[in-house]
């Protein structure tokens, strides 16, 4: 999908969610009001909404770092900043760890459990068949598809229909975002793109 289309979904989806819901966030460090895309930032705890932040690590401007203790991911920039965002992350013993690679990317993307998943939560199971792309869909608005070594590695970061779970530790191991922040992480980072989650 190019860029044209891409913002003209996204400015329909603004003027819905405006209209329908009224929320705003603040993009912090500009003061500027940034209208919410889906209206699922005001639930969530303030420390967890996006921040463009000092970044003091050593990774290079594109890489995407996850800190699963902290619950944020950075964007890293250059000259030593960083936009922050809120996650909610994988279940205790259920995040990987490590470098992976942004394999694939997808827009509304369908949803199947894995067995490990259904075997965990037996609730599951009536999902087994798969749950088509959209609102009702576990992975939210958008999702970046980790590799490594070519291979998926069943692990996303992706956006949420549930955004109070931000800022905790719910997930069967993927990293969450509010549906705002993965359009905003979906539409700068490209598909090869590192990721470090830590």
């Amino acid at each position: 999908m190019d860029n044209d289309q891409i913002t003209r979904r996204m400015l329909v989806l603004s003027g819905l969610a405006l209209l329908t819901s009224g929320c705003s966030t603040t993009w912090q460090g500009m003061g500027v009001p940034v209208p919410s895309l889906f209206g699922d930032s005001s639930g969530i705890d303030p420390r967890y909404r996006r921040r463009h932040v000092r970044y003091e690590g050593y990774e290079a401007p594109g890489t995407i770092v996850v800190n699963t203790y902290e619950r944020y991911l950075y964007a890293i920039e250059d000259g030593g900043w960083a936009t922050r965002y809120g996650i909610g992350v994988g279940e205790e013993g259920l995040t990987m760890k490590g470098k992976a690679v942004v394999g694939r990317k997808a827009e509304w993307p369908s949803w199947t459990p894995t067995a490990a998943m259904i075997k965990r939560k037996p609730h599951l199971a009536q999902y087994a068949g798969g749950v088509s792309g959209g609102p009702h869909n576990p992975l939210g608005a958008s999702a970046l598809y980790l590799y490594r070594g070519g291979q998926d590695t069943m692990f996303r970061v992706h956006g949420t229909n549930e955004p109070w779970t931000i800022g905790h530790a719910v997930s069967n191991g993927c990293i969450r975002m509010t549906n705002d922040d993965i359009v905003d992480l979906y539409s700068r980072t490209p598909v090869g793109t590192q990721v470090l989650i830590i």
